[in-house]
């Protein structure tokens, strides 16, 4: 273990990210009743331009008017690259009540767009007074994003969480593809006249993970396109989580049931780990560092594995 010890992410439910346009109010209480630990208000990709301002207001009303419940409110700006970002952050901050929890910023490119976006937050929080101290999550979706993963993840103590943007990653690395996650048809591997699908999201995804368990960041895996495939959902969920992810987006209602049941642990899961941590409890009372559990050895090192199983499971059941 390194000196510099790795620091422990904030301890929320986020097994799931609801979205939902700033432009479409009429939805936002259906969202805030549903089964999302995350709601995320769009005012980004799902809103035209022409309809910004208006979407912003109607954010900024719901905010202080809906009951949220104990879920993480959050609303997702627009670019740094666009000239909406800066008018997004003031407009929210200096109008909508303590309520918000967080802004996350698409498209960060490199450590100096969460110097910026932190900056303009802390000047208005200390202006306005304002109680809640905001953070911030980010999405990881161009190639300098990805380049520069570790730097974002470190770059400001706000960071609470930071997500793959799977469409515009694919379109900014020139990837062949127009499909939002999931297996890739062309991305496979022949050998004895069969096919074999690999997972091209892996890299970026395993990368994201390294940089945000490096800095105590939550990691998520982002959208699934296509909402009619329940299976292909829950495969790449299970990927995700598998690799250390937290939660994953939900693009339409019918997708939050599916991350809610991937990034839960199971009874079978939890009991499991709680058996581990009393036998090695148990061993530890005799002198030895390690011991067999259901005929395989299990150490110190699956102390730390059960415990993040343990932990999560009553996160969720205390939410």
């Amino acid at each position: 273990m390194s000196f510099r010890l790795q620091p422990t992410p904030p301890a929320r439910p986020n097994r799931c990210q609801l979205f939902g346009p700033g432009s479409r109010p009429a939805i936002f209480e259906k969202m805030a009743k549903s089964d999302a630990d995350v709601i995320n208000l769009d005012l980004e990709d799902s809103v035209a331009p022409d309809d910004k301002p208006q979407a912003r207001g109607n954010i900024i009303e719901a905010i202080g008017d809906i009951d949220w419940g104990n879920k993480t409110l959050s609303v997702r700006i627009n670019g740094l690259d666009t000239p909406y970002w800066y008018r997004d952050i003031v407009d929210l901050l200096e109008n909508a009540g303590d309520r918000l929890d967080q802004i996350m910023i698409p498209k960060v490119g490199c450590g100096a767009d969460l110097y910026a976006v932190d900056a303009l937050v802390t000047a208005i929080e200390v202006a306005k007074g304002r109680k809640r101290k905001i953070t911030l999550e980010v999405i990881i979706e161009t190639a300098a994003g990805l380049s520069h993963v570790e730097e974002i993840a470190a770059a400001s103590p706000r960071l609470a969480a930071m997500s793959l943007g799977a469409a515009d990653f694919a379109a900014s690395m020139g990837m062949q593809t127009t499909g939002i996650g999931g297996t890739q048809e062309n991305y496979y591997m022949y050998h004895e006249d069969q096919k074999y699908w690999s997972d091209p999201w892996h890299w970026a995804q395993t990368a994201i993970v390294a940089a945000c368990r490096t800095h105590g960041v939550l990691p998520v895996d982002g959208p699934f396109g296509d909402f009619s495939d329940d299976e292909g959902f829950r495969a790449q969920a299970r990927r995700s989580a598998t690799l250390g992810m937290v939660g994953k987006w939900a693009i339409h209602p019918k997708q939050v049931a599916l991350a809610n049941e991937v990034f839960t642990p199971s009874e079978e899961a939890v009991e499991e780990a709680r058996e581990i941590l009393a036998a090695m409890e148990k061993a530890k009372s005799e002198g030895s560092g390690a011991t067999v559990y259901k005929g395989r050895l299990v150490d110190i090192a699956s102390i730390k594995q059960a415990e993040v199983i343990v932990r999560q499971a009553e996160m969720i059941s205390d939410k």
